[in-house]
């Protein structure tokens, strides 16, 4: 059963500016420590973690206009917005990897080249630690509620949330190492920003796909479309469910179906027939699902 939608927005909304907050504590903090500590990785972290509330706004205004109900311009309601934010989530992400990776390159390069790195201080190692286990904490609670409301945009906030452990991740054992392995490893602090941009690369286009494929109108998963036809056929005057199209609309679902009913049926039988089988659909697949039903004579 869907959840209202008043309740399933106060919820993204309750998750996403909890995850705003630590995000800007934990910025600060880690900037603060990539300075004082001359640490290249930790830094590229902190910048990461930047990306991490300007993504947070957007994802609450995109919240905010997905709730609005439908209306004569939306006859499908707003629910495209929450995926078009999903994508830019993953854009961002995008973006913060490539940018990772080229600034780690630079100091590698620069390090050989003219300018010597400077081993990383403790301060540095101790942000790093810090950050792995608060967005992890952020990540397992914004992924909980993601699933819990059927959110793409908060599943996918939550996965920016587990790039930054994976960043934070990296960067403690390449900040560790520089320290603890002496001068001659310095370079395993901006290696270590190099390897965790391939994980955030990943992640944004692993969401940038999901979102896009949205997008332009896929069919749900064949598995989910045989669930709808084996509700349709275990409906009482029901024969031959056919003819099946499926989309996704943000956090909602679209069905267009036709099915057969008896020839001597008359139109208030055969709308009952309808009726029941869009209330068993609508139990299966939340109150907010848009269902057409083609009604045809049995052949």
């Amino acid at each position: 059963m869907a959840k209202p939608k008043n309740n399933r927005h106060h919820q993204a909304s309750y998750a996403t500016w909890i995850g705003f907050f630590a995000n800007v504590l934990l910025t600060l903090f880690k900037l603060l420590a990539g300075l004082l500590g001359r640490s290249s990785a930790m830094i590229a972290d902190a910048v990461h973690s930047i990306s991490d509330f300007v993504t947070d706004l957007v994802i609450v205004g995109s919240l905010k206009v997905a709730s609005k109900p439908r209306d004569t311009n939306h006859k499908y309601g707003h629910g495209k917005v929450e995926t078009l934010a999903a994508a830019f989530v993953g854009g961002v992400l995008l973006a913060v990897g490539f940018g990772i990776f080229y600034s780690g390159l630079t100091k590698i390069v620069g390090h050989y080249r003219e300018t010597p790195l400077q081993s990383p201080g403790m301060i540095a190692f101790y942000a790093a630690l810090i950050s792995v286990i608060i967005k992890e904490v952020l990540y397992r609670y914004t992924l909980v509620i993601g699933k819990r409301i059927d959110s793409m945009v908060l599943v996918a906030n939550a996965w920016h949330h587990r790039s930054d452990v994976y960043s934070s991740f990296g960067t403690l054992i390449g900040i560790g190492g520089a320290i603890y392995l002496g001068e001659n490893w310095v370079i395993l602090d901006p290696l270590a920003a190099m390897l965790v941009s391939g994980f955030i690369l990943k992640v944004g286009f692993v969401i940038i796909r999901e979102s896009l494929l949205e997008l332009i109108e896929t069919s749900l998963p064949k598995k989910k479309e045989k669930e709808i036809l084996d509700i349709a056929s275990k409906i009482d005057g029901v024969y031959n469910p056919h003819d099946l199209k499926t989309r996704k609309i943000g956090s909602n679902i679209a069905i267009d179906l036709h099915i057969e009913v008896k020839k001597n049926l008359n139109i208030v039988q055969a709308h009952e027939i309808t009726i029941n089988l869009e209330k068993r659909l609508r139990e299966n697949f939340g109150e907010e699902t848009y269902i057409s039903i083609h009604t045809e004579p049995l052949k």
